[in-house]
């Protein structure tokens, strides 16, 4: 049975717009683009996991929100319990400390990136929900 994976993504919005990252060339999924986030440490809640991946790869203090979406993803090697919850931006830029760029999208620009498998099926539902 595949290793299971916690991971946790944030849903920020900011003037009508949204962040995304793109995946660094060398890591999983290279070049892929996703909400921000990061896995879920032993002893972690999720939203001290994702205040501390936001802060680890971009220097950003988010106040992490109520939980937007829930899914479960099998990949090949693993399966990843993905929860994506609305956060809200307290303090500091962007820096790409551990991502490869990141923008501000619309909603409505969303479907011109690519994202990784588990991401597009969260995305279709909170396309929905929006």
């Amino acid at each position: 049975m595949p290793q299971c994976i916690r991971v946790v993504a944030a849903m920020l919005e900011k003037d009508g717009q949204y962040l995304i990252t793109q995946r660094r060339p060398g890591g999983s999924l290279p070049l892929l683009w996703e909400f921000p986030g990061g896995r879920v440490e032993e002893g972690e809640t999720d939203a001290q996991a994702l205040a501390r991946e936001l802060r680890e790869e971009m220097g950003i203090e988010v106040e992490v929100g109520e939980r937007a979406i829930q899914v479960h993803h099998v990949y090949s090697a693993y399966e990843i319990d993905f929860a994506v919850y609305r956060c809200t931006l307290k303090s500091g830029e962007v820096k790409h400390g551990r991502v490869h760029d990141h923008r501000w999208v619309k909603w409505t620009e969303l479907d011109k990136y690519q994202f990784p498998p588990a991401d597009e099926k969260t995305l279709a539902q909170l396309l929905g929900l929006h």
